[in-house]
């Protein structure tokens, strides 16, 4: 199942994605007489994403697709504005360690927390502070929580996961350079956390490790890279990140980019991963 969230008049409602665009859950229930929450978020929150997936299995088709909106007249939100904790992991992959001229952690990851007003979503415009003369973007695989959990075994990491989605981070990598304690203001600049535009959940991904994620910059692949080449896989950070606080639903684990693109004014960041929806954002 793969849920996204739609700019629509001035609400951001969920809806299921469908071959030919997506249906929002409020015409659903009003259709079928069901009850489900009408943001991702409250469907996460609430318990509901598992009960969801089941019943959409069975659901009839047709009618879901005649209640479709279609592609075409689709503007996308972030899947949600307010979750609790946004985790991002830095140098996850050796090779963009090495881009930054640092030594990639081996023996624990290298996380920190992003407040939610940085979030922003597809087509959303990317702004570079003038704090910064050198702001990068990084496309990256991001992992969603969906159920409560605390200290959770990497075996049974999948079982609290709601699924997938596609993000672009930014750093100000210039304050950053300054000193590495400035880690937290140089990631925590309003529009420096770009996601969605999809929440595709586990059962929809065959093998997480094999996905490949790539950072794009004006459209042209930056740098790309497989999941199973991340020095601590998704799996693992879900289990490490459960013993140091209890994770909650909407949760955001941002796993790491292959690579860091210097953005300017005018160009377009983003991220593509095969078989998710691609994510853009342009800068000014």
């Amino acid at each position: 199942m793969r849920l996204t969230s739609l700019r629509l008049d001035g609400a951001e409602p969920a809806a299921l994605v469908r071959p030919s665009g997506a249906v929002l859950l409020t015409a659903v229930n009003e259709a079928l007489g069901t009850t489900w929450a009408s943001t991702v978020q409250e469907l996460l929150e609430l318990g509901q994403l598992d009960d969801l997936r089941r019943w959409v299995g069975g659901a009839p088709s047709g009618l879901l697709d005649e209640l479709a909106i279609p592609q075409d007249q689709l503007v996308y939100a972030p899947l949600y504005r307010h979750p609790r904790k946004i985790w991002g992991i830095g140098l996850n992959y050796v090779e963009h360690a090495s881009d930054l001229s640092e030594k990639a952690p081996s023996t624990e990851p290298a996380s920190f927390m992003k407040p939610d007003t940085t979030i922003i979503g597809p087509g959303d415009t990317i702004r570079i502070p003038p704090q910064s003369q050198r702001t990068t973007a990084e496309g990256e695989l991001g992992v969603i929580i969906g159920k409560q959990c605390k200290d959770v075994d990497e075996a049974d990491a999948a079982s609290v996961v709601a699924g997938f989605t596609t993000i672009v981070d930014m750093t100000a990598e210039d304050i950053l350079e300054k000193n590495p304690r400035y880690l937290t203001r140089s990631k925590s600049f309003d529009t420096f956390f770009s996601f969605g535009p999809e929440l595709v959940t586990v059962d929809e991904v065959d093998d997480v490790d094999a996905l490949e994620v790539a950072t794009l910059l004006n459209g042209e692949v930056h740098r790309r890279n497989a999941v199973s080449n991340m020095t601590f896989r998704p799996w693992w950070l879900v289990a490490f990140h459960s013993r140091v606080m209890t994770l909650l639903p909407g949760d955001i684990i941002s796993t790491g980019t292959p690579g860091a693109a210097h953005i300017r004014p005018g160009d377009t960041a983003g991220v593509s991963i095969a078989g998710f929806r691609d994510l853009s954002n342009p800068v000014e």
